[in-house]
């Protein structure tokens, strides 16, 4: 038997391309010299992925400012002063606000799918963010001439559009980043804003035939920044009946972190449905230790115990890198990480096959 193993998506950016994408955001080079070097980091980044011998690989967000803003990069009714995010180690991330609508993307996922599919054969998934993340840029205090009725509206059509242009591109599969999921039940635990934020997906993903939403999948973590995540210490209970109402096949769950594994596997099998696909999260990004494929075949082994093998994936439990500028995990590191995943993922394959 063969058990499926995707990435995430994120992997750490050589520091020339980080260099030059600040530079050229200072106006300190030229968008050719800044395209030129994202060209040389995608294949090398392309080429390291097939290394490690990945039956499905990503363009590792090389060229993403971050997986959740990508949509409204330079966008020109985006200002500074959004909804902040704090994570465990004390530092926060902050969204920008939308100033004025419409609402429109200024980028398309599909625009960083197109050039991987040019450097290798193997499939390659895209990564979108959801439609309940970018949710959080229209300001509480409202936009004059321009409610959140409308605004709501108009997002659904273009997460719509952002996942659409990716499967008819080719995408093997579209993976929806949902991190708040989790952080949701942290700010309100009546669960009143995550059924919110699981509608509002739906309203995307009811778009979509049965038969695409078998390439749609959700990924679910804690969040993972600078080593440190923003919800870890929300119990999963609470979150996986309600995610497990989004309509997609494949949900792509954070584990190797969690410090009782056998209890969450506990909690999937008895939520998950018979056409979900789960792959679980056997590698660690924000640990320093690079797991063995002996320790990945034994999460394998222990998630089947739970989970049946026809529905189960493997996965890392989060991206090595989601925004640009986290170098806290090295490059080197990320690529042997995904090496042991798959190694250990064919391990337990094998295994699981006498």
């Amino acid at each position: 038997m063969t058990i499926p193993t995707e990435p995430i998506g994120s992997i750490p950016r050589p520091q020339a391309l980080i260099d030059a994408r600040h530079k050229w955001e200072q106006g300190q080079l030229s968008r050719a010299d800044l395209e030129e070097v994202s060209a040389r980091a995608l294949s090398d980044t392309i080429r390291r992925l097939e290394a490690t011998g990945s039956p499905v690989i990503s363009d590792g967000e090389q060229t993403k400012p971050s997986f959740a803003t990508y949509p409204i990069d330079g966008a020109a009714n985006i200002a500074p002063g959004g909804v902040t995010i704090p994570f465990a180690d004390g530092h926060t991330r902050q969204l920008p606000r939308l100033t004025e609508g419409p609402f429109r993307y200024s980028t398309y996922a599909v625009s960083y799918l197109n050039a991987p599919r040019k450097l290798t054969a193997l499939p390659v998934k895209q990564a979108v963010i959801s439609a309940s993340a970018l949710s959080l840029l229209y300001p509480a205090e409202g936009i004059p001439n321009y409610s959140r009725e409308q605004f709501l509206a108009d997002l659904v059509n273009e997460a719509e559009k952002d996942v659409r242009a990716c499967l008819d591109a080719g995408a093997e599969k579209v993976q929806i980043d949902f991190t708040e999921g989790r952080l949701a039940l942290k700010l309100d635990p009546s669960g009143a804003l995550l059924a919110q934020f699981v509608a509002l997906n739906n309203r995307v993903l009811e778009r979509f035939s049965a038969e695409e939403r078998l390439r749609l999948g959700v990924h679910s973590c804690p969040g993972g920044d600078r080593d440190a995540t923003h919800s870890a210490d929300v119990d999963y209970a609470g979150l996986l009946p309600v995610l497990f109402r989004l309509n997609v096949t494949n949900f792509y769950l954070q584990l190797a972190s969690e410090p009782d594994r056998e209890r969450v596997l506990n909690l999937i099998a008895r939520t998950m449905q018979p056409h979900h696909r789960i792959f679980v999260g056997v590698i660690d990004p924000i640990s320093p230790s690079l797991e063995t494929p002996d320790e990945v075949c034994a999460r394998v082994l222990q998630a089947a115990q739970h989970i049946p093998p026809s529905q189960l994936g493997t996965t890392d439990d989060c991206g090595f890198a989601p925004f640009l500028d986290d170098t806290s995990t090295a490059r080197e590191l990320a690529f042997s990480k995904i090496a042991a995943r798959v190694k250990g993922t064919a391990l337990a394959a094998a295994r699981l096959s006498h």
